[in-house]
């Protein structure tokens, strides 16, 4: 039986965006395995090791994961690694350079998003593009997500012979053949605090630097005074939840801005949101605007890479720039219907690349190589 191996810093990250290609792999006759440093249990998962991979490339610990993943692909002889995440990333391919030739594995890298692209600071493309282009010679097939870091690659790393576009980890519709009756709409809004006309805002991601809701948190400091009755949804955890909470607090915007925590029925919060938002500073290709434009939700979002795949500008959201457009746009939305109504819509041809069924046929190409 062929033996394929999976990597990424945590287990989450598997959870999230990978079982239909494990459950693929599986249904064809593949040993899956499944690396990380987390102990939940993965579905169609015949083996889990824990390794000691850390996201900072600066911990001790990653060359203790070097060391630990050597022993585990010397030891299974995989005919397949894929490996995700960054640091995942360096590890896994670190670990795995010399068994290449030797035990014939075929070594595959997702790029979630690379720490350099356009507009990113000089340390990143200082620490990180040397080592992606160092790395790039070891990776048989380098996945790329969004068409910048696509470009980059194919003009970059020509010590990989073989670049690949695919676009995301796709959208299961069966995650959103869920219907609500209008009264259990109600209901899921009463039980959040919301009422039938309030206008609500939806943002699920970790609360962090990178995705940046202090931004939100400041226009809602202008929005709420223009319309009471705005409201806007944080449904995720992360290290600044506490900061972020304090200056809601601050503000007296309680009853506005909703920390929801860890969620596992953002499709039901999506079908109860009037427009979805993004205030991140860098993506690779955001799931949550994914799963946004699929709802027919209006997204306002930051004029990034990986938005911008998504987001096309006045026709099916908008792409700002700073916190005073984000206000603008999100008061159009709020005020013209006509326009929401028309960019509601106006995702629904760039939607087909994402769903995972597309997504899926560019996966088995790689796979079956």
């Amino acid at each position: 039986m062929k033996k394929v191996l999976f990597t990424a810093t945590v287990d989450s990250h598997i959870l999230a965006f990978h079982l239909p290609f494990l459950k693929y792999l599986k249904d064809n006759s593949y040993e899956v395995h499944v690396a990380t440093n987390g102990n939940e249990k993965i579905p169609y998962c015949d083996k889990k090791y824990k390794v000691s991979f850390e996201r900072s490339p600066f911990k001790i610990n990653n060359l203790k994961a070097i060391k630990e993943l050597n022993k585990i692909i010397k030891k299974e002889k995989y005919d397949i690694i894929h490996t995700h995440t960054p640091m995942g990333g360096v590890v896994t391919r670190l670990a795995a350079k010399k068994y290449r030739k030797k035990y014939n594995t075929r070594v595959i890298y997702t790029a979630h998003g690379f720490h350099f692209f356009k507009g990113a600071p000089k340390l990143n493309w200082t620490i990180y593009y040397p080592i992606e282009k160092y790395l790039s010679k070891y990776t048989d097939t380098l996945i790329l997500i969004n068409k910048e870091d696509y470009k980059l690659a194919k003009d970059k790393f020509k010590k990989c012979e073989n670049i690949e576009y695919v676009p995301g980890v796709g959208i299961d519709e069966e995650k959103f053949s869920i219907k609500l009756t209008k009264q259990e709409r109600l209901d899921l809004r009463q039980i959040l605090g919301l009422k039938e006309d309030d206008f609500v805002m939806i943002y699920p991601a970790e609360l962090n630097k990178n995705k940046n809701q202090k931004m939100l948190i400041e226009a809602m400091e202008t929005l709420v005074k223009k319309f009471p009755n705005i409201h806007l949804l944080l449904p995720g955890r992360g290290i600044l939840k506490e900061y972020y909470q304090n200056l809601v607090n601050e503000k007296c915007l309680n009853k506005n801005i909703h920390f929801l925590g860890f969620r596992k029925d953002i499709p039901k919060l999506l079908k109860i949101s009037n427009i979805s938002v993004s205030a991140s500073l860098r993506e690779g290709l955001p799931v949550n605007i994914l799963e946004a434009v699929y709802e027919k939700l209006p997204v306002v979002a930051t004029n990034c890479r990986g938005n911008r795949d998504l987001v096309k500008d006045n026709v099916n959201g908008y792409i700002i720039s700073d916190k005073d457009e984000f206000i603008n746009k999100v008061t159009i939305l709020y005020k013209n219907k006509d326009k929401y109504k028309k960019l509601s819509t106006g995702g629904n041809n760039i939607i087909k690349e994402y769903l995972l069924d597309n997504v899926m046929e560019y996966m088995k190409r790689i796979y079956e190589r």
